[in-house]
């Protein structure tokens, strides 16, 4: 066996998955705050899951399930639903990656290879629980006496006792229940479709019906023996699901449909409360301009609309929020003075220039929140009911939490090391959870940059082995819309430093349209996902050309992006080759008509025959091509479906521009495959290479 040490990064990297095996992960804080439940694998290069319990009264940490334990063949068997819904949350790792719990964290659910497990944490008792078929999403009730789950077939199931219950059952192939659709899942960041009443009697349940929807089938080229797969997709302008909801009565099957605003396409969240005050659910609208806040009556099923939500542009979802105070007041997400905040009953309650960008938790002491004022970083901050305003982070870096019981759980990453931190803070004391994850070789040092004149966030990689001068530049951007890369976080720039040591200076900026600056900068897209983030990543270069005379040879410059930001490196290369020499384009949206609905009419509308999309596609730009560009995409990806990639391809055959397609068989949206990710970066850096005319 080869030792980590003795890796190439590109190999390290890939086996450890970017260096995040082996951080705990996926936290559960016990209501009295004095116990937290976590995954972690063993070490930095194993990729199965474990569940943990860390005890602080104790300080002693316990391994409650190995899964080891549990697979005949040390392999999991993953059902075509299951890795779809892997996909979507963006896991790649396997053993234990979810877990549900009652509402005293004294049971756990989870699924291994299909099959459904409970663990008493108390007695230590492991148990295979029976169920029908495939299971997925399993969800504990608060009791902890049931556990419901649905299957691949869009059944809804409960497991309890020593019997299984068929709650639901689809009329036929196009309906499903208890699961949350596409849209939902890949954009809204709702994983579920049920959701269990605070008394465990009853739940709210989904119910969707994709016939409307486009059939499109994905297959596998490399394997002509194996059928297609038929999937839904939403394009842009196209029909969506139809989405009901309704409450699901357990003692006697009963439903009772909730019946929203019919001109609101999309259910958002689903809040079933902790029964002291009523249910929330938010609806939005197609062009996403119009939401409401809907109050459930539990008994009738009817609803009332307790707030509206208006923004010519588009309504932001934050996690956390709708929500009730403990008093009943309504806590909300707001724009205010180019702000987002929190408004308590309408009223704001942080402070101008607070970005909040998630409610952690709200209870009878105040609301526990994380934003910050600085676009690179992520801080903690607690708001009191009486006013009391505090910040519970100010080490520069990103910080995440969970609170209970008068606990606070900080996870943070900063630029002094490689760490993954995990704090936990309870009467003045401080203890620690610790992380396996293994550290690169390089260490990284961005050198973080304002440029130009909209004052662009940026990060700047330098080679740690030669002269920094005259030296080739990769642009390196994400540029887009839910996902900033300039963050006060050494573990953010491992490849990028990597990559500088090759001989390369690496800029990584983050233009208008990129969240945390404020609301008018991630607006400043409407209508248009092209123009400003080219223009920026355009700028942001020659700011740095201006004020570093001789570090960079401008003859010399390649960007480089994976999604948007492969989308963002095509047009890059394509308007702008005086800049842009040469350009990896990875997985790219050539044409936003071909993505999904939910994220693409936020920003562009719901007319598909608008000027706009013909205005942001990149297959108008194919004939301007006249720099070197490699096209990378994996040929089963059902998010950036890789038809992108060949309609780019087959405009700029037809145009007689010349260019590189890398087809990444087997391969999805995600790269996980340890050989593909390895050989990719090297591939990449190859291709840098050849068309920068780099001598080596």
């Amino acid at each position: 066996m080869v030792a980590m040490s003795q890796l190439s990064f590109p190999r390290h990297s890939a086996k450890t998955q970017r260096f995040s095996l082996g951080a705990p992960r996926t936290f559960t804080l016990s209501p009295d705050g004095q116990r937290v439940l976590f995954v972690r694998s063993l070490s930095g290069s194993d990729r199965i899951g474990r569940l943990y319990q860390y005890d602080i009264r104790t300080d002693i940490e316990e391994l409650l399930v190995d899964p080891l334990h549990l697979l005949l063949d040390g392999e999991e068997h993953l059902s075509a639903q299951e890795r779809a819904r892997r996909e979507r949350t963006r896991e790649a790792a396997g053993g234990i990656t979810s877990y549900s719990t009652d509402q005293k964290c004294q049971t756990v659910a989870f699924v291994l290879s299909g099959k459904l497990y409970s663990f008493e944490i108390s007695i230590k008792k492991l148990t295979e629980q029976p169920s029908a078929g495939v299971v997925i999403d399993p969800q504990l009730s608060p009791d902890g006496k049931a556990i419901a789950y649905i299957t691949p077939e869009g059944e809804l199931h409960l497991s309890r006792g020593s019997k299984v219950e068929v709650l639901c059952t689809p009329e036929n192939e196009d309906i499903f229940y208890g699961t949350a659709e596409f849209v939902a899942s890949e954009e809204m960041n709702r994983h579920h479709g049920f959701w269990w009443s605070a008394d465990s009697t009853s739940l709210f349940v989904e119910r969707f019906d994709q016939s409307p929807v486009t059939k499109i089938w994905i297959s596998d080229p490399a394997n002509p023996e194996s059928a297609p797969r038929q999937v839904r997709y939403p394009f842009v302008g196209t029909p969506n699901v139809k989405t009901s909801l309704f409450i699901l009565d357990l003692s006697d099957h009963s439903r009772k449909e909730i019946i929203w605003n019919p001109e609101h396409e999309y259910l958002c969240s689903v809040s079933p409360g902790d029964g002291k005050v009523p249910p929330l659910m938010l609806t939005m609208s197609r062009n996403q301009r119009h939401a409401e806040i809907l109050a459930i009556d539990n008994e009738s099923g009817q609803v009332r609309v307790i707030a509206e939500l208006k923004d010519p542009a588009w309504i932001d979802l934050v996690g956390g929020v709708p929500a009730w105070s403990p008093s009943g007041e309504l806590v909300t997400h707001v724009i205010h003075e180019n702000t987002h905040a929190i408004a308590i009953n309408g009223e704001v309650v942080t402070p101008v220039n607070l970005q909040v960008d998630g409610i952690i938790s709200i209870d009878r002491d105040g609301i526990t929140f994380s934003g910050s004022f600085e676009p690179t970083q992520s801080h903690i901050y607690w708001r009191g009911w009486g006013g009391e305003f505090e910040a519970m982070t100010s080490k520069p870096g990103v910080h995440m939490a969970r609170t209970s019981g008068g606990t606070l759980l900080l996870i943070s990453r900063d630029l002094e090391s490689y760490e993954i931190s995990v704090v936990i803070k309870r009467d003045g004391i401080t203890k620690r959870i610790a992380a396996l994850n293994e550290k690169p070789e390089v260490d990284a040092e961005p050198e973080f940059l304002v440029l130009g004149e909209r004052q662009l966030n940026a990060a700047l990689l330098l080679p740690q082995n030669r002269a920094a001068k005259n030296l080739p530049l990769l642009v390196d951007p994400y540029g887009g819309p839910g996902h900033s890369r300039v963050l006060h976080a050494k573990s953010a720039y491992a490849e990028a430093q990597w990559i500088a040591n090759q001989g390369f200076a690496v800029l990584i900026a983050d233009g208008r349209g990129t969240p945390n600056r404020n609301p008018e900068w991630e607006r400043a897209i409407l209508n248009d996902l092209s123009s400003a983030p080219v223009t920026d990543q355009a700028d942001a270069v020659l700011a740095l050309i201006k004020s570093r005379p001789g570090l960079i040879d401008s003859s010399r410059v390649a960007i480089r992006g994976w999604s948007f930001g492969g989308y963002l490196a095509g047009l890059a290369a394509m308007r702008r080759p005086e800049i842009f020499k040469a350009a990896i384009i990875g997985a790219p949206v050539t044409d936003f008509r071909l993505y999904d609905t939910f994220y693409t009419e936020r920003f562009m509308g719901p007319d598909d025959k608008h000027p706009n999309y013909e205005n942001s596609s990149m297959l108008n730009d194919a004939k301007n091509l006249s720099v070197p560009v490699m096209i990378i995409h994996g040929m089963v990806d059902d998010n950036v479906l890789v038809s992108n990639s060949l309609k780019l391809s087959s405009a700029l055959l037809e145009a007689g521009k010349a260019h590189e397609v890398l087809p990444l068989t087997g391969v999805t949206h995600m790269t996980p495959q340890e050989v593909v990710a390895e050989n990719l970066m090297l591939l990449e850096l190859d291709f840098l290479t050849r068309a920068l005319q780099i001598n080596k």
